[in-house]
């Protein structure tokens, strides 16, 4: 009997199979799930309905009950058995991700690879999840701070990274000793699917993991606010759109949740006169093109110094010329898909408004360069050359545009590099330490994220990831972002036979 499937459909639930994951998962859902590469259809997923949400719910708040008297160490156990089940299914997860999203093999695999460093870190720091002994001003006083577990974190993740940003929160989070509950993007279920299995697998592996300790939901925004509203839920992480943002960061505060926000990006670089070129030419490259422009981090705006600008814009332009675009799975391919007809509308209005604002346009166009579908957008990168930060500068566009300035002198560089409502990643290219200390300074950047002689993406696990002002606040992955995951209690000992009272107060009951 011959099959109706196409050859990337087979091979998608030949993935799905291997990895772990119930045909049932898969083959007779509601929520329709194509892959960018061809715009067709690549499965069928089941959809989680209200009644299981509530469900899951409930079991990850006595999984947390349970899993918050497992000893530190030992909860790093079951993360570290959960980086060796990714390790070994690299290849095939990297390749799912890439199916799924759109973006080049090397950076599918690149986004698994992060998963699994971000497991060692934290299994890592299962065993450094230390406080504080304070001086007391009391004889025989000690103090000390402590951290505990806090709840049930809720994770909201986005289509252009669908598993890394979930690994950056769940595996501090089972360390820190939460309970997990995930809702992934409704374009890019699969790989969350195939998360999961892993993550069960682990969990066999590790014995005795109470049941709904991680979740996954899958369906619409519908999903998402019920997290965002649930008294269960201690902390939500939200990856998106500030518009999403906005909604969200006033329902949680209502009910005095946490929340970790990553939202908009609007991602500049400052070249000045003094940068090696060749290096910032690579380094620019890949910030703005990378994931065909899908990243939070990609760099939107350049601010070039007047000496060096016809230079460098002509270099670039050759680079925006001869980037090889196309389907991501073939060796020397730079730039896939845009993930949907959606995102290539929004970029074809924001041109058409670069346009109206006096813009020079290289790029842009759709292309097919080995992909005949209709249900499929392939764009070459636009380099925009524009004389002011005018407004469409100043939103983000989820796309490959990189809008071009010129600048005179370094403050009005940094004032135009600060002045956008987003604050996530930004960069300098310079071998002058005084320009790079003061962009690194408190009157430099305004942003989470400053780089210097590197591009604005490809942030590594060891550092806090996120931004300020629109970006929305909160820090996930490194340094000490496991903190958010925590309660502290700030504990005073008192083992002497006196009772002496801060402050000096005396208050003597006779």
């Amino acid at each position: 009997m011959t099959s109706n499937k196409s050859s990337l459909e087979q091979e998608v639930h030949r993935l799905l199979k291997n990895l772990g994951v119930p045909a049932t998962a898969y083959t007779h859902g509601e929520l329709i799930v194509r892959t960018p590469i061809t715009g067709e259809v690549i499965a069928r997923v089941a959809k989680t309905d209200a009644t299981a949400v509530n469900d899951a719910l409930t079991a990850a708040r006595n999984a947390f009950v349970a899993w918050r008297s497992v000893p530190a160490p030992k909860r790093g156990d079951l993360v570290r058995l959960l980086g060796e089940e990714l390790r070994s299914e690299l290849p095939a997860l990297g390749r799912l991700v890439t199916i799924e999203t759109g973006k080049i093999l090397s950076e599918g695999l690149g986004e698994v690879q992060e998963m699994i460093d971000i497991c060692a870190f934290a299994a890592g720091l299962s065993r450094q999840l230390t406080g504080l002994t304070i001086t007391s001003e009391r004889a025989n006083h000690r103090m000390m701070e402590t951290w505990h577990p806090l709840g049930v974190v809720g994770v909201i993740s986005a289509f252009n990274f669908p598993v890394a940003v979930w690994s950056w929160n769940a595996a501090l989070a089972l360390v820190c000793g939460n309970a997990v509950v995930w809702k992934p993007s409704e374009k890019t279920p699969l790989t969350a699917l195939a998360t999961q299995a892993l993550f069960e697998r682990a969990a066999a592996k590790f014995g005795g993991v109470p049941a709904g300790l991680s979740t996954l939901l899958v369906g619409d925004g519908g999903l998402g606010q019920m997290l965002v509203d649930s008294p269960s839920v201690s902390l939500v992480s939200a990856t998106g759109s500030t518009a999403m943002g906005r909604a969200v960061a006033p329902r949680l505060a209502g009910r005095f949740a946490r929340a970790i926000l990553e939202l908009g990006g609007n991602n500049a670089a400052i070249v000045c006169p003094s940068a090696d070129l060749d290096l910032a030419l690579r380094a620019i490259a890949f910030s703005a093109m990378g994931t065909a422009g899908q990243r939070c981090t990609t760099l939107r705006r350049l601010i070039v110094h007047d000496t060096i600008y016809d230079n460098l814009v002509a270099r670039l332009k050759k680079v925006y010329h001869s980037v090889v675009i196309g389907d991501p799975r073939k060796t020397g391919t730079l730039v896939g898909p845009l993930i949907d007809a959606r995102a290539f509308e929004a970029m074809q209005r924001a041109l058409v408004e670069a346009r109206m604002a006096g813009a020079a346009i290289t790029g842009g166009e759709r292309v097919a360069p080995d992909v005949s579908s209709d249900e499929a957008f392939y764009v070459r990168p636009a380099l925009v050359e524009i004389g002011s930060q005018a407004e469409i500068v100043r939103r983000e566009t989820f796309a490959p545009i990189l809008y071009v300035l010129k600048y005179r002198d370094f403050e009005e560089a940094l004032h135009l590099h600060n002045d956008v409502p987003q604050g996530l990643s930004s960069s300098i290219f310079t071998l002058n330490m005084r320009e790079a200390e003061r962009f690194l300074s408190a009157s430099g950047s305004d942003c989470g994220i400053a780089n210097v002689n590197i591009g604005t993406s490809g942030a590594e696990i060891g550092g806090a990831f996120g931004g300020e002002k629109d970006t929305g606040g909160g820090r996930e992955s490194g340094s000490d972002a496991w903190k958010q995951y925590m309660r502290r209690a700030t504990n005073t000992i008192n083992y002497g036979t006196d009772l002496p009272l801060a402050q000096g107060v005396s208050f003597e009951i006779g």
